[in-house]
Parts: C-alpha cells; sequence; structure tokens
C-alpha cells in the first residue's frame, strides 16, 4: 500500500471541497428528493454553506424567485474560465 504525503492529501481535498459561500435553493414541505423544477410553485429555502453545513439564509415564493435570488447573489463569473469554441480541438478538425 502506498501511502500519500500529507501535503498531497490535503491540496486534493481541498481541490475537491464545496467552497464556503455557496448557496442553494431547496423545496420547503413535504417532497421527495427530485429536481427542482418539478415543483415550480412551492416555496424554496435558500441555504448556504459555511464551510461545515448548509444555514438558511431566506424563504422565496417559487422556483422563479429563487432562480433569480440565486443569480443575483451569485459572485460575476471570471475571465477565461470557460473553453474556447474557436480554437480546434482533437484529429478531426482540420487546420
Amino acid at each position: 500500500m502506498d501511502d500519500e504525503p500529507l501535503e498531497q492529501r490535503a491540496r486534493r481535498r481541498e481541490k475537491n471541497r464545496r467552497p464556503v459561500g455557496r448557496r442553494r435553493a431547496v423545496v420547503i414541505g413535504d417532497t421527495d428528493y427530485a429536481a427542482s423544477h418539478v415543483h415550480p410553485d412551492r416555496p424554496r429555502a435558500i441555504e448556504e454553506w459555511d464551510g461545515y453545513q448548509w444555514v438558511p439564509v431566506t424563504i422565496v415564493d417559487d422556483y422563479a424567485a429563487a432562480q433569480r435570488f440565486l443569480a443575483a447573489t451569485s459572485p460575476p463569473a471570471t475571465e477565461g474560465t470557460g473553453r474556447h469554441r474557436d480554437v480546434a480541438r482533437g484529429r478531426h478538425r482540420r487546420t
């Protein structure tokens, strides 16, 4: 069995951890664990990850309001995070 150095394991674990401040919308009420769009008219609880647990932030009326709230409070996208479609990749592309 190969023992992984502690520093290497810590870097790998930190890379895979959920970022602090991440928010999500959860359906309130008696529902099965289903996709969020299944009950669009049900109220949602907005929760935020504090590094240890999900903490309630607020309650919104429905799915659309939850999406608006999450979009308004999400951090702005950083430059250069997406793949560029104009760059040819792979053998099937003509260059």
